[in-house]
């Protein structure tokens, strides 16, 4: 019994250990994306991430240059000034792109936040609105967002976006 007993917790050890979130492996890829956002030009802009949910208008996160994402704000974007980059149909015809087809890239943005808050009905979010007066592509793949594991679904957040609710 004593040994099973062992045996049990030797094996949930394990399982714990291959489940751990923050890996050597991982903990080298979160500092060199540290060091990468350290060492981002300093301006009058911000960078943004593009997050698409289907079926909602939220455009992405938005952070300045040498701000983690952690601190990143999620937004909806105001295109009075001038039109997102994604501006597609929502549902295209034939083989051309949809909306939402800039999932996860990044880019710098030039704009403002309006100080409003947009509620978006099909996520029943309230976010910030960031007016974007112009932007340009920074990367098209640059991977992972707030974590090396994550794993995006295509549904849902990859985080509790405080004070977003109504």
């Amino acid at each position: 019994m004593f040994r099973l007993a062992n045996l049990l917790l030797l094996g949930l050890a394990v399982l714990l250990t291959a489940c751990d979130s923050t890996s050597p492996r991982q903990q080298q890829l979160m500092e060199y994306r540290r060091m990468e956002i350290a060492a981002e030009t300093p301006g009058d802009y911000y960078i943004g991430r593009r997050f698409h949910i289907e079926r909602t208008h939220i455009w992405g996160y938005v952070r300045r240059p040498g701000q983690p994402w952690a601190q990143s704000k999620l937004v909806m974007m105001s295109e009075k000034l001038a039109r997102q980059p994604d501006r597609y149909p929502e549902i295209p015809s034939g083989d051309g792109p949809a909306f939402g087809s800039d999932h996860n890239r990044e880019y710098r943005l030039w704009g403002y936040f309006s100080g409003r808050r947009v509620y978006d009905p099909n996520s029943n979010l309230a976010l910030p609105e960031f007016v974007l007066q112009r932007y340009e592509l920074k990367n098209a793949s640059p991977g992972w967002l707030f974590h090396p594991g994550e794993r995006f679904n295509g549904k849902m957040l990859l985080r509790g976006e405080p004070g977003s609710t109504p």
